[in-house]
């Protein structure tokens, strides 16, 4: 390798796995490493990590980079780092971590979410911070420690979110980076700046809280002792870093307003490309990562991890024929319900396995199976299960629509997107084309370009796109938009009616 080339770092602290990637500018992946990640959940609802779990990878996965590319660590020019948000990670004043981080789908804080719900007014509230109350609030959650951990509120010094973690580890710097501030609810979007008040809400001293830096702001530079951990260079730039949603949806291609991303992992984001903010309660509010805009979005509870579940749990009787026929069980299940019809004879599924975050965030709802009767079988219930998740994603589709934010384009990625079967019912569901992507490296790219973008690396924000090619683009089958939109109403109404019939119970 030319002893010019110019090398950008880019690392995802990510829920279930520490990403690493290393790439060439303009255009090259050099390699990938990865490290599992322990997710823990003491009492129920509740989703902890160990920050020092992260660090460690960290510290595994650079060498690893540096030995699968050849590549010295004088060719890495900036770093730069991704993670899940809002995360909550707490240092004492001696800088030691407190206990293990909060996690974003940490479920704990209901009761807290009521109480800052009864003492200040939502519309008021969303509008100035952007987001509606609800369980992503730090304040919620640092409320909760106070009300339940008092001695562990009682010594918080910092409070920052995942990747600020491994910036302050890489750079001795402490920074939030714009997005965790945001989904914090401690930004008053008018100013664009962190307010006091509202950092209020989570009864702790405005100096426990670091200041804010945007995505491609350069934080610091890589310590002695930083260095001594990793094999990276003193002084190699490092800089503010970007939510791992945002992140990947950007490095999809989400890029011009309209654009919007169907992200299919355990759970399923949705996400849209606008120039204007227009908060609303059902839908978190982000900064795109590209200056100028925005990037609303959603995230459902669940998506294959509850496809995992029903597989595992109902499926096993396909797992041999799935065997026989050389498939994984998710693939011979997609081929088996390909022979029963659009809207699976009747049978419809709301996945709402785990309760549901947007649009409708109920953290009481349930999963229901509807319509079954004796000719059915497991065919026609997995089918099912995949037309609730696309009425679903209609669902938020609908919200964007309200708020003023059609979607003109639709991409589709992560591992769900490699269902060819799956994908066709969402174009089906949603009438519009949908559009598969080859080849995404996922949210640690774009923290790399992210990188490359604010130290001079790079002037372009579209140069990302020559690391994603485009694969197949579905049509919509319009012979099933009737059918698809009663589905769909039949999906609302069902919902509505469970929870009618949830507060008559109460």
């Amino acid at each position: 390798m030319s002893d010019n080339t110019k090398c950008v770092l880019g690392l995802d602290i990510g829920t279930t796995s520490t990403i690493g990637i290393l790439i060439a500018l303009p255009d090259r992946v050099l390699a990938k490493a990865s490290r599992p990640v322990t997710l823990s959940s003491p009492n129920v609802g509740w989703a902890e990590e160990n920050p020092e779990d992260w660090w460690e990878n960290v510290t595994d996965i650079i060498p690893e980079l540096l030995e699968q590319s050849g590549v010295q660590a004088e060719s890495i020019k900036a770093i730069g780092i991704t993670g899940m948000l809002p995360a909550l990670v707490l240092l004492d004043q001696n800088d030691a971590i407190i206990r293990p981080s909060i996690q974003q789908s940490d479920g704990r804080c209901g009761a807290q979410v009521s109480e800052i719900a009864a003492e200040i007014d939502e519309a008021e509230f969303t509008q100035t911070a952007g987001n509606g109350i609800n369980q992503q609030l730090i304040a919620a959650k640092l409320r909760w420690l106070e009300q339940n951990e008092p001695e562990n509120f009682n010594r918080i010094a910092t409070v920052f979110g995942s990747y600020d973690f491994i910036n302050w580890k890489l750079t001795g710097n402490k920074a939030i980076e714009q997005n965790w501030a945001l989904e914090a609810g401690f930004v008053d979007l008018a100013t664009n700046e962190l307010s006091d008040a509202l950092i209020a809400l989570g009864h702790l001293s405005r100096d426990c809280i670091p200041d804010k830096i945007r995505s491609e702001e350069i934080l610091g530079h890589v310590t002695q002792s930083a260095m001594q951990a990793t094999g990276l260079c003193v002084g190699t730039p490092v800089v503010g870093g970007a939510a791992d949603h945002i992140a990947s949806g950007y490095a999809a291609g989400v890029t011009q307003p309209g654009d919007m991303l169907l992200k299919f992992g355990g759970s399923v984001d949705v996400l849209i490309a606008t120039e204007k903010a227009s908060p609303d309660p059902r839908m978190f509010l982000d900064y795109h990562l590209i200056p100028g805009l925005f990037m609303p979005n959603g995230c459902m509870a669940s998506g294959g991890s509850s496809l995992n579940w029903f597989a595992e749990k109902f499926a096993g009787c396909e797992a041999k024929a799935a065997r026989d026929a050389g498939k994984t069980l998710h693939q011979h299940l997609d081929v088996i319900a390909a022979t029963t019809p659009a809207g699976a004879d009747g049978v419809q599924v709301i996945p709402y396995f785990l309760g549901e975050k947007t649009p409708i965030h109920d953290t009481d709802a349930r999963g229901i199976i509807s319509g079954l009767s004796l000719n059915h079988d497991v065919r026609h219930v997995w089918r099912a299960m995949l037309e609730g998740y696309a009425y679903a994603l209609r669902h938020h589709v609908e919200v964007f629509e309200e708020m003023g934010h059609p979607a003109n384009r639709v991409l589709a990625s992560d591992g769900g997107s490699n269902s060819l079967f799956w994908m066709q019912i969402c174009a089906d569901v949603l009438q519009q084309p949908v559009q598969l992507l080859v080849g995404h490296p996922g949210s640690c790219l774009a923290a790399a370009w992210v990188a490359a973008m604010g130290t001079g690396l790079s002037d372009d924000w579209s140069g990302i796109d020559r690391f994603v090619t485009y694969g197949e683009l579905l049509q919509p089958a319009r012979e099933n938009a009737e059918l698809y939109d009663h589905g769909y109403r039949l999906f609302r109404e069902t919902y509505i009616a469970q929870r009618a019939a949830r507060a008559l119970a109460t």
